[in-house]
This record gives structure tokens, sequence and C-alpha cells, in this order.
């Protein structure tokens, strides 16, 4: 499978060489492959990672077969764009992003917020794309690698895309995730649930001063 890997941050940079270690075909999109290059954070990962190729956004879709948004929440409608509508047309998009907004300093603001998401936002601006929101609840060492948390834990699902969904949560397996770990909490308006998390998120970072921890439904 052909992954681009928008954002390289430390999100991106995680999922990107997690999944060229699954053997998928990886590029990793950002903005300015020479100033990302050049960055002394990144050469050192990349040097880890030569299997995986950088490049521009645009480059980075083309020939995907399946994006991940790893791009802070606040610029990944502008990312997106320049990757291009038309590359974007029928791919998956597995959102893992989070509409943080730093404008007020720490802890951080979510916008959207409430009556929307930046799931829906992405859905409503690119509707050729079949977006998957999942993994924005938990730290991304958690995302690849869930036994770093002992114990029962979840992972959630939202998107209007039955086979999207499908793809996402097998996807979901091949890093370690047991089928019945996987919540599917129904179309892409519940990622406004999900999203809604970050600030209790973020607290409990704070109080356990580490993120090594994720969410668990207890039910009957």
């Amino acid at each position: 499978m052909r992954y681009a890997v928008l954002g390289t941050g430390i999100a991106g940079r995680t999922l990107a060489a997690r999944l060229a270690s699954l053997g998928h075909d990886v590029v990793i999109g950002t903005r300015d492959p020479e100033a990302t290059a050049g960055r002394a954070e990144y050469a050192e990962w990349q040097a880890l990672q030569p299997q995986v190729r950088l490049a521009a956004f645009a480059e980075a879709a083309r020939d995907a077969d399946t994006l991940v948004n790893a791009t802070g929440g606040q610029v990944s409608i502008a990312a997106l764009t320049e990757a291009g509508a038309a590359r974007l047309d029928g791919k998956v998009l597995i959102d893992v992003a989070n509409p943080l907004d730093f404008a007020r300093g720490f802890p951080p603001s979510l916008d959207p917020v409430g009556t929307d998401s930046l799931g829906e936002l992405i859905q409503r601006t690119f509707p050729g794309l079949r977006v998957v929101k999942t993994l924005n609840t938990m730290n991304c060492r958690i995302m690849v690698d869930p036994g770093r948390v002992a114990g029962e834990h979840h992972v959630f699902l939202s998107g209007e895309d039955a086979d999207a969904k499908k793809a996402v949560r097998e996807l979901l397996r091949s890093f370690g995730w047991r089928e019945r770990s996987i919540l599917d909490l129904g179309g892409i308006e519940t990622a406004r649930g999900v999203e809604m998390m970050l600030p209790v998120w973020l607290r409990l970072m704070g109080a356990l001063g580490h993120t090594d921890f994720n969410f668990h439904i207890q039910g009957a």
C-alpha cells in the first residue's frame, strides 16, 4: 500500500516509520522539503528511515492510495489545499489531527469546537475524500504501539464511508489494536466528541506527568 503522511512533526514521523516498518511504500509530505530536510531533528530521523521519501504536499499526495493528516489542525485545510483537490478525490484520508488553537497560550483551546469539528471541516472542504477520524485521542507512540498501555483501552472511528472505515480498521489491527478495542462511533459528525476529549487529555498529561495513557470505555 502507498501512504502519504502529511506532516513532519513527531506524530507524522512516528506514523511514517511504523507504516514503513510494515512494508508499506511511504512518502512524508511537507510544505517546504528543503527547509524540512535542513532541520536537525528531521535529518536525524530521516537517517534512521532512509526508505521514507520526503516530498512537497502535492507530490506526496499524487501517487498515494491513502493519506494520513498529521499536520497541525490549524493548518490542515491549507496543507490539503496545497496537496490539490484533484489528487484527493476517491482517496481515504486518515485524520489524526486536532484543531488546537494556541493563540492564548497553553493549554490550547479548540477551533472549531462544539457544533463542528476538524474532521467535518475537512470532509466538507474536500467532498471527494473519504475521511476517517481516528487515533487523535492519544500520544503518537500509543497510536502505533497500543501495548505501551497495559490492559484494555480504546481507539475510535468516525466517518461516512463504510469501506474506508473497514480499511482503517485493518490498518489499526496491523498496528496491534485488538478488534474489540476499536469502537466505531458512526458518521463524521462524531468527530466533534473525540476532538473535545483533547482538553481532558491535556490535563491528564499534566496530572500524570507523562503521555503513556489512554481512554478505556467500561461497559456493563
